[in-house]
């Protein structure tokens, strides 16, 4: 069984609307004044050749957490057009960071860049399905056309 499969199983991990496989593994039992969890948090694991499509969560940020096994890249735009993205991982002096938080209502993606990666995602306020959006099938930033064309 690969490391990947054995992580899957032990953290007792589902598929996620998104690609790639998670669990909830907290729920803040203090509440907004809309009776919304202040934050959540969730393993998240992406299988060589698994992405998570881009989606946004409309109304919270979203801290992602290296835990295990290759870098992941993080792409992110926040307007549809521009985009950048980010390596998260273990080698701080290769350019990677154990983390990287997506601002509320911007769009992300991300690809593990080996067979696995083991991360944590905290989201603030709490995670809600009704504020969580898919990009259509395909969807990418596009360029923005240069000024005068």
């Amino acid at each position: 069984m690969s490391e990947a499969r054995r992580l899957i199983e032990s953290l007792a991990l589902e598929p996620h609307p998104e690609g790639g496989w998670y669990r909830e593994t907290f729920r803040d039992e203090a509440v907004d004044g809309n009776g919304r969890a202040r934050s959540t948090a969730i393993y998240y694991l992406l299988e060589v050749g698994e992405t998570s499509e881009w989606h946004r969560v409309r109304d919270a940020a979203e801290t992602w957490h290296f835990y295990a096994g290759a870098p992941l890249v993080i792409t992110v735009s926040s307007n549809g057009h521009d985009a950048s993205s980010h390596r998260l991982g273990p080698n701080i002096s290769a350019g990677e960071a154990p983390q990287f938080t997506v601002p509320a209502g911007w769009w992300q993606t991300a690809t593990s860049l080996g067979a696995y990666t083991l991360v944590g995602c905290t989201v603030a306020p709490g995670f809600l399905f009704e504020s969580f959006e898919m990009a259509p099938p395909d969807w990418r930033p596009t360029p923005r056309a240069p000024k005068g064309a």
